[in-house]
């Protein structure tokens, strides 16, 4: 059993408010999709913006009213679907990258919990059995999400559209996922050595859900 320490009061109080923050702007998100009918015309994205959600927020929550929206399928009907090439190129960049983004996140916490459940460990830690349990997930996941996005968009076969997804989104997945790990071993071998437990606000666990 590895030994664990607990943050002060206050920094628990900040991380649990932080995630209470987070859930209530995914369920925002979805609650506007689900029950009052903004599907996206690509169906995936209706997955992406409650999970991007998850981890940037009430930022996520003003991108997906003020941009995101614009492609459900009401507005699509009423206003057409908006030119690319004339939109700001931050916007274009950040929808591409949000597909990586919400599989990561999503790979992560289901990582997380498995090395949580199961009580395993790599070289004697499970810090490093959550590093590479989380890449192999996110690494799937994010590679699925893009799958869904580039094979509607390109109408490809199901083989070209799992490389393209591959080579779109490998080297996304890798650099979101280095600086994840790096977020995890200062947690938890610097600023909190030796390790908070997964139950903690800011376990690396719960962490996937604040950024």
């Amino acid at each position: 059993m590895e030994r664990h320490v607990q943050p002060a009061d206050w920094i628990e109080a900040l991380g649990w408010f932080s995630l209470a923050l987070a859930f209530a702007s995914a369920l925002v998100v979805l609650a506007d999709i689900v029950l009052r009918g903004h599907r996206q015309k690509m169906w995936i994205m209706n997955l992406v913006y409650p999970v991007t959600a998850l981890y940037w927020g009430p930022v996520a929550l003003w991108f997906y009213f003020t941009r995101g929206r614009r492609t459900s399928k009401p507005v699509v009907r009423e206003q057409g679907m908006p030119d690319s090439d004339k939109l700001p190129q931050w916007d274009v960049q950040s929808k591409a990258v949000s597909h990586c983004g919400a599989g990561c996140t999503l790979g992560d916490i289901g990582a997380e919990w498995l090395v949580y459940a199961a009580s395993l460990t790599l070289a004697g830690k499970a810090l490093y059995a959550d590093f590479a349990l989380d890449f192999a997930f996110a690494w799937i996941l994010g590679i699925l999400f893009q799958y869904f996005t580039i094979v509607p968009m390109r109408n490809i076969g199901r083989l070209k559209g799992v490389w393209a997804a591959v080579k779109a989104d490998t080297l996304s997945i890798v650099a979101f996922q280095i600086g994840l790990f790096l977020g995890m071993w200062l947690y938890q071998e610097v600023i909190f050595s030796p390790g908070l437990p997964k139950t903690s606000a800011h376990s690396p666990v719960r962490s996937r859900c604040t950024g």
